[in-house]
């Protein structure tokens, strides 16, 4: 699962903010700690608890004291709304940029898209 291209503590963030995405982790539910998540991955637990840090920071993560960490509510929606934002300007944008340059009208790229998505 670690992909040397990416920070360590990023790559934990994003396992943990898929697993909320996907609904494999509910919100108001615990979260694995930075303890378990530095054995899993053979980590630091500090580089761990720096990937929480950014979802606590982010409103996507809350502190219970003395329990642990959970999804905090209304986390997936957030989540999957700064995907989309990332996905256009990530994605979309250069795409269409691209069809641009290629003299690929916006319903000839509506048709490309639509037929791969088909197809798969």
């Amino acid at each position: 699962m670690i992909d040397e291209g990416k920070p360590i503590f990023q790559q934990i963030a994003e396992q943990i903010e898929n697993d909320i995405i996907s609904g494999a982790v509910a919100e108001e539910s615990q979260v694995p700690s930075t303890n378990e998540f530095a054995v899993f991955h053979r980590i630091n637990p500090a580089t761990a608890g720096k990937g929480v840090t950014l979802l606590v920071d982010d409103g996507i993560l809350y502190k219970k004291r003395g329990i642990g960490m959970f999804v905090a509510a209304g986390a997936r929606e957030r989540l999957i709304a700064k995907r989309r934002d990332s996905f256009r300007s990530d994605f979309l944008l250069p795409l269409i940029a691209e069809a641009e340059k290629l003299d690929i009208s916006p319903a000839q790229l509506t048709r490309m898209i639509t037929n791969e998505g088909e197809a798969s």
